[in-house]
C-alpha cells in the first residue's frame, strides 16, 4: 500500500528530524519512525503497518542522498537489504 501525500511528508519529516537528533554517527532503527508516526508507542497494531511506508520513504529519502540505510554498520540499498537496517544521516563529502 502507497503512502498518501501527507502521510509520505509526515514520514519524511520524522526519518530526517530523527536522524539529524541522533547526531553524526548514529543510526536509527525505522521501528522508531513508525511508533513515532502511529501514536501509542505500545499499541503494536497501531505502527506496525507503518514499517513498509517508513522503508518507502527511507528508499526516497536515500536516492536524493538525505540519508543513508545502514545494515551491520555499512551503507546498503534499503530497496534489496533483508533484515534488520538502520537510517542515518548523510554526512556531506568531504572537501
Amino acid at each position: 500500500m502507497e503512502p498518501d501525500q501527507a502521510t509520505a511528508e509526515r514520514l519524511q519529516a520524522l526519518i530526517l528530524e530523527q536522524c539529524r537528533t541522533a547526531g553524526p554517527g548514529k543510526s536509527i532503527s525505522p521501528d522508531a519512525v513508525a511508533r513515532a508516526a502511529g501514536g501509542d508507542p505500545n499499541d503494536t497494531p497501531s505502527w506496525r503497518p507503518l514499517l513498509r511506508s517508513v522503508r518507502k520513504v527511507a528508499a526516497e529519502l536515500q536516492d536524493q542522498g538525505a540519508i543513508l540505510a545502514l545494515r551491520k554498520g555499512k551503507p546498503v540499498d534499503i530497496r534489496s537489504a533483508k533484515g534488520v537496517i538502520r537510517l542515518a544521516i548523510a554526512e556531506p563529502a568531504g572537501p
